[in-house]
């Protein structure tokens, strides 16, 4: 199986969809890494689909937890304490959920249990990187996997990551950290991009899709 990698959705469920169109679930596992929420017109719909794909192909899809599900899930769990992501996409999300009639803790226990890393030996994806040593497994730390933004170091195999806007629209590769960001920027309307590797972690293509001018503004 080849992997098939999708950056940063932010709610742009229609120019996700086109994406997906280009995935062969037969051939290719799939890997998003993160952020399906906030900033686009369609994060509720977004979930859902993310929840269907990996119900309907449990061993083709993996979803990682990125920092916008950890801030939906720190405010579902208290609103008081997690208030910080009102600020950041999230009071649009929820006047999406109210919008559809649906009630976002319905996907907290989904969103709660999504992995932060995905790896093999020749790969390793995540959401924002590893560059100095914080824990794996602390969502929190901001050096950590889902908040870092500092240059990343070699990890002795290939990084995936997104996170960080790349407003020219096109994934880059760091030769000296060996690392790939596919974050284009779907939700400013530029587009949503996928790298194609093989299992090896060889590089075979990139695809990128416009944003769906129904995804944003």
């Amino acid at each position: 199986m080849d992997l098939f990698i999708v950056g940063d959705v932010h709610g742009c469920l229609n120019t996700f969809i086109k994406l997906l169109e280009k995935w062969n679930p037969r051939e290719e596992i799939l890997i998003q890494l993160g952020d399906l929420v906030d900033r686009g017109n369609h994060s509720p719909a977004v979930l859902r689909l993310a929840f269907e794909l990996e119900q309907n192909f449990r061993a083709e899809t993996v979803f990682l937890k990125g920092n916008h599900e950890l801030m939906m899930q720190e405010y579902l769990s208290d609103p008081v304490a997690g208030k910080n992501w009102l600020n950041n996409g999230g009071s649009q999300t929820l006047f999406q959920f109210d919008q559809a009639g649906v009630d976002p803790d319905h996907y907290s226990s989904w969103i709660l249990n999504l992995p932060l890393y995905w790896e093999t030996e020749y790969v390793f994806i995540s959401h924002a990187g590893v560059s100095g040593f914080a824990p794996l497994d602390n969502p929190r730390h901001p050096d950590g996997l889902l908040w870092n933004r500092k240059p990343l170091r070699d990890v002795g195999k290939l990084q995936v990551i997104g996170h960080t806007p790349r407003w020219n629209g096109e994934p880059q590769f760091f030769p000296e950290s060996k690392a790939w960001n596919i974050d284009t920027c779907a939700y400013g309307g530029i587009c949503l991009s996928a790298l194609r590797l093989s299992i090896t972690g060889q590089f075979k293509e990139i695809i990128s899709v416009p944003t769906d001018e129904r995804d944003v503004g």
